[in-house]
């Protein structure tokens, strides 16, 4: 036992030695629920209220854009300018994350899961190599080969474990297109409206509407359907729907 813990605490394997440390710590606080599981991805959970952004995605309002008292889920207050987007999608750290983890070629995976890899593997191999070897120059080259396998080590195990985290592909604007959404102001026109539509994974945004025609019908709470996105004015036309069946 005395030989363990001389060689987990001797160089190099000291240095993945308190970093596994940290990474037990964190799964142990994990499974107690300490943390939760949404803690992985670093997300928010399905069902926020979201504004498109202008760069085509799906930004949360209050969080990657300015806040609904300001300039919020329409533009500047209720009358709006034209635009489609609400919020100002912020850089999201998760896909910063995932780019790293992309290049080196450990993606597909939650950046704790690689993390912890990579930690547990080069602990295992500087740890043997440390008591393989004696002297400074062998215990370097022990700390290369442990950062190398760890590297290694974790790519191959990512590839079938990338399976169980599929990837989450982010709402566009032009999935809102043939949904059924429900009016938000007073009325919609040609060159006016705002709309609440939700998006197949959940969440919801405030965008800006208009008809080809003016419909006196599509008033505050009434449903519509989304049949087109205008690219160029950066709106969305709807038209005038009943999702009740026939009868009901």
């Amino acid at each position: 036992m005395g030989g363990f813990v001389t060689a987990a605490l001797a160089f190099p394997t000291a240095l993945f030695s308190f970093a596994l440390v940290v990474v037990v710590g964190y799964w142990l606080l994990m499974l107690l629920g300490g943390l939760g599981f949404d803690a992985l991805h670093g997300g928010h959970g399905v069902g926020h209220h979201v504004g498109v952004g202008h760069g085509g995605h799906v930004g949360q309002v209050g969080h990657a854009g300015h806040g609904a008292g300001g300039h919020g889920a329409a533009g500047h207050g209720a009358g709006g300018h034209h635009g489609g987007g609400v919020a100002h999608g912020g850089p999201d750290s998760s896909h910063h994350h995932g780019g790293v983890l992309d290049r080196l070629g450990l993606g597909g995976v939650p950046l704790t899961v690689a993390v912890s890899l990579l930690v547990a593997i080069a602990w295992f191999v500087s740890l043997a190599g440390t008591v393989l070897t004696t002297g400074a120059p062998a215990r370097g080259g022990v700390f290369a080969v442990a950062l190398v396998a760890a590297w290694a080590g974790t790519r191959v195990i990512v590839r079938p474990l990338s399976r169980l985290f599929p990837q989450d592909r982010p709402v566009t604007r032009g999935d809102f297109v043939g949904r059924v959404c429900v009016i938000r102001t007073g009325r919609v026109t040609a060159d006016f409206g705002q709309a609440e539509v939700t998006a197949e994974d959940g969440s919801t945004a405030t965008v800006q509407v208009r008809t080809v025609e003016d419909d006196p019908g599509l008033t505050a709470g009434r449903t519509a359907l989304v049949f087109d996105y205008d690219a160029d004015a950066e709106v969305f036309l709807v038209a005038a729907f009943d999702p009740s069946p026939p009868g009901a």
